[in-house]
């Protein structure tokens, strides 16, 4: 067991890094890049889809912190597989509620999956687009509670969040 594990860590570490270096691809103007970020999160989100089948979420504790926030990222970008972003919010939160996995990055995977299934967000981290140099979230649940909302999981009030994407 200690092999397979190892040898997840590793592929859970590579697949990120692989993400990393092809995030660009996915807002180029170029269609040929746009198909190959999808075809990679594709092929990333089919595997945690096995890999969490096998395993359940791979938690910090299975796979250490670098591996279980790799799992993290892949399930964010598998935007054209609810089906796999569905099944790791569920997991996720299992974990989160046994202190095995962070509340905030379950809150960012919550929004981003509230936001495929064409539904209002809770904490406001995902982004819609840029108005006036200023980046607008796509609509929240309770907006006036936003704040105090990501207060709950860690996450920095809105304003300073975005500040760091400000266009000026």
């Amino acid at each position: 067991m200690t092999h397979d594990v190892a040898a997840l860590r590793a592929e859970l570490t590579e697949m990120a890094a692989a993400d990393h270096r092809s995030a660009v691809r996915a807002n180029s103007d170029d269609p040929a890049e746009q198909l190959a970020w999808r075809r990679l999160t594709a092929r990333h989100g089919d595997r945690l889809r096995e890999i969490m089948d096998e395993y359940g979420w791979p938690t910090a504790e299975l796979v250490g912190e670098d591996a279980a926030r790799a799992a993290w990222l892949i399930a964010q970008h598998a935007d054209r597989q609810l089906d796999v972003q569905r099944r790791a919010l569920q997991l996720m939160q299992q974990a989160v509620s046994e202190g095995k996995a962070a509340p905030r990055e379950l809150a960012f995977l919550r929004d981003r999956t509230l936001v495929n299934e064409g539904r209002k967000q809770i904490y406001g981290t995902q982004i819609a687009g840029v108005k006036d140099g200023a980046p607008v979230p796509w609509p929240c649940e309770e907006p006036d509670r936003m704040d105090e909302l990501r207060a709950e999981v860690g996450i920095e009030p809105f304003d300073a969040y975005v500040a760091r994407f400000s266009i000026t």
